[in-house]
């Protein structure tokens, strides 16, 4: 079983990467003609799209499923999202949101080593804090909030190498109360699974990924509102993990 699933997705995964990079400017083209989207909107439901389409590829061997979405969506502003983070294919699982216009914030060296990405990833207008900073990416954000868009946090920084909560930052945080927009804790297990850690063996796994309520970040308060509402946001994500991870 795991000798067919890697000779099936890391070639199809290979062939579909290769065939959207060419097929992506005349679909760009058409897409922008129909629908009038700024260029960084169409980009980013082109990488959603990316994500489905492999999520389709990996479904032999993988399930998914979403839930406490329709409480988080009920009130359909920009906001800022967080996640855990598992695997190098996390990424990839934000597919499995109803909604493609997504900015996420990433450190610097996916700009610098995935370069076949790394186009898509400006055009779309993620945010290098680590390049650009607190501040310069704050008024990007503003901007792409302001436009209708919503951003995505990582907030551990990295993957955590054995599945458990790792130190919070504190950028989201600021940023939701900078900008005053709802916060969306959201929960995903099983990519660690999908690809343990220091290995490029994929495995079968079940994914799951639930949204918590939105957090308003006006029911904090003071200088260390950020920091009040990242330890209280932390702790609801490890419980519903635990849960998570109970069922599963």
């Amino acid at each position: 079983m795991l000798a067919l699933m890697n000779l099936w997705v890391y070639p199809l995964l290979i062939i579909w990467t290769v065939v959207g990079l060419l097929i992506s400017p005349v679909t760009f083209l058409l897409w922008r003609g129909v629908s009038r989207w700024s260029v960084a909107k169409i980009m980013r439901h082109f990488i959603w799209l990316y994500g489905r389409v492999w999520m389709l590829i990996v479904l032999p061997f993988v399930s998914f499923k979403r839930e406490g979405f329709d409480q988080a969506y009920r009130q359909r502003t920009p906001c800022i999202y967080v996640i855990n983070h598992l695997s190098f294919f996390d990424t990839f699982c934000m597919a499995l949101q109803p909604v493609s216009d997504i900015a996420f914030v990433v450190r610097a060296w996916p700009f610098r080593r995935l370069f076949w990405y790394t186009a898509f990833m400006r055009w779309a207008r993620y945010l290098d804090v680590e390049d650009a900073g607190f501040s310069a990416s704050a008024e990007e954000a503003r901007l792409i909030t302001d436009a209708g868009g919503s951003i995505l946090f990582f907030p551990e920084g990295h993957r955590s190498r054995d599945g458990e909560l790792q130190r919070f930052y504190s950028g989201a945080f600021l940023l939701a109360v900078k900008l005053n927009l709802p916060l969306v804790p959201l929960c995903i297990t099983g990519t660690d699974r999908l690809l343990p850690p220091g290995t490029f063996c994929l495995r079968p796994a079940r994914v799951r990924m639930q949204a918590l309520p939105p957090v308003d970040p006006a029911a904090f308060t003071g200088e260390d509102a950020h920091i009040v509402m990242r330890k209280q946001v932390k702790a609801k994500m490890a419980l519903k993990l635990k849960e998570m991870r109970a069922v599963d």
